[in-house]
């Protein structure tokens, strides 16, 4: 059992830390039913994954939880806040508290390392002085391992890089929740297990509660407080690694076999 795992289970969060709570998740494109009924909760400090073959709905649900996609029915509710009633401002301030790291990491080509760090505080109009700027510029790349990129270009950067700058992105206004979607998509197993470890350093420095949307096992496993499992539409499992591994229902179990 990992360590984080045992962690957490000494320390088992109450209905107060609640920072998310989907509730009866509903949304269907024609006669697509995409999710139906989900439901989840997210603890103070909590790395939640969501586990799910490819089209099962996660990135469908994460699209939800920021706004960019209006369910038929349900609620989610975040750190108190009603996501699905507020309107495009008081969306754009929640924005701010939920870092979402993109599967496909949506660096700006065009731009410098420097210039994609910069680009969320001005997108959300924060007035911070030149040197403050900088400095959160510099412990974001420090963060990552990354300072003598700076001034380099996208195309400059290896797949494991980019993945790496976008999560300084992510942590320039230093989010509450930070929302992973499918975070090593694409990149060689050494890479990958170095993207979850960072991930999980992260969580600890920061004390940031997560929900990573996966179904890379290894990642999984190395990130994981809890596992929720996507089938159907509905949350058909809850549990740590281990004790989903042991579950009696065969299409979780399949997933740690």
């Amino acid at each position: 059992m990992k360590e984080q795992e045992q962690a957490y289970q000494s320390t088992q969060p109450t209905p107060q830390d609640v920072v998310m709570d989907i509730r009866d998740l509903h949304i269907a494109f024609g006669s697509n039913v995409v999710l139906d009924g989900f439901e989840l909760q997210l603890h103070k400090g909590e790395c939640k994954v969501v586990l799910g073959r490819s089209g099962s709905g996660k990135s469908v649900l994460i699209k939800c939880i920021i706004g960019l996609l209006k369910p038929d029915s349900g609620s989610i509710t975040v750190m108190g806040k009603d996501i699905l009633n507020m309107d495009h401002e008081e969306l754009d301030k929640m924005r701010m508290r939920i870092g979402f790291l993109f599967q496909s990491n949506a660096l700006y080509d065009s731009m410098t390392v420097r210039e994609n760090l910069e680009f969320p505080m001005r997108r959300h109009h924060i007035d911070l002085a030149d040197q403050t700027a900088e400095q959160r510029i510099l412990e974001a790349l420090e963060n990552v391992g990354l300072e003598h990129t700076i001034d380099m270009m996208p195309v400059e950067l290896s797949g494991g890089m980019k993945k790496r700058i976008a999560l300084a992105r992510t942590l320039i206004l230093k989010p509450d929740i930070i929302l992973y979607d499918e975070p090593t998509s694409g990149l060689d197993p050494v890479t990958s297990r170095e993207i979850a470890h960072l991930i999980t350093e992260v969580q600890k420095k920061y004390k940031t509660s997560s929900i990573v949307i996966s179904h890379d096992m290894s990642c999984v496993h190395t990130v994981a407080d809890k596992i929720a499992v996507l089938l159907d539409g509905k949350k058909r499992a809850e549990g740590t690694y281990s004790e989903l591994a042991k579950s009696d229902i065969k299409e979780v179990k399949e997933f740690f076999e």
